[in-house]
């Protein structure tokens, strides 16, 4: 008789049980999601000012920049800009040093997170174009949030995420922690926008 799989259950406030190591799609609810990303501190909450800058922001910020970057994109392409972070409503935003020297068994989560999240809400993977794209409105919001909220010089977030084009106003805004309960609104709410 073969040894069973090893499982990581988390149980949801929707009161699903996420297995982390094979999660399924009908386990994962946008509610679940934006609750958690709302609750997880970018930056390690080394950030300026009386609420963490979420996880969730980051995700409205670098849809936002994808809008700017790449004008035309349909809505489930805009989606993808908004998920990208999604796998961390569980696992949490680990900082990029340590996901390096973790290396592939944190990514492998990650990706089967992602996948199930995508299959959850009806989307491909994207094509490497849009993969691309998406990393990069990932760094721009990073060197905005490096050098607005976490106190770096700009020379310095540069040689971290290079130095991006201008964002207009209406894009930075986003930059700005939230309460927690705003955060998560406006995170449903941009969800539900583009996903009709």
């Amino acid at each position: 008789m073969s040894a069973r799989p090893p499982r990581a259950w988390q149980r949801m406030l929707s009161g699903r049980r996420l297995d982390l190591l094979d999660p399924s799609p009908l386990d994962i609810e946008i509610a679940d999601i934006a609750h958690g990303l709302a609750r997880v501190a970018r930056w390690n909450g080394q950030t300026a000012g009386p609420h963490v800058f979420s996880v969730a922001q980051h995700s409205l910020l670098v849809e936002a920049i994808g809008g700017e970057i790449l004008p035309g994109l349909s809505a489930a392409q805009r989606l993808e800009f908004l998920l990208h972070d999604a796998p961390e409503y569980v696992v949490g935003d680990i900082i990029s040093p340590f996901k390096a020297a973790i290396g592939d068994s944190y990514k492998a989560v990650e990706r089967r997170l992602l996948a199930a999240i995508r299959r959850r809400f009806g989307l491909q993977t994207p094509d490497p174009a849009l993969a691309r794209a998406v990393k990069r409105a990932d760094r721009i919001a990073a060197h905005i949030e490096a050098t607005r909220l976490a106190g770096f010089a700009a020379d310095e977030a540069a040689r971290y995420f290079g130095r991006p084009e201008a964002m207009p106003p209406a894009v930075t805004a986003f930059a700005e922690p939230w309460p927690t309960a705003e955060a998560q609104a406006r995170y449903l709410d941009r969800f539900h926008a583009l996903a009709g």
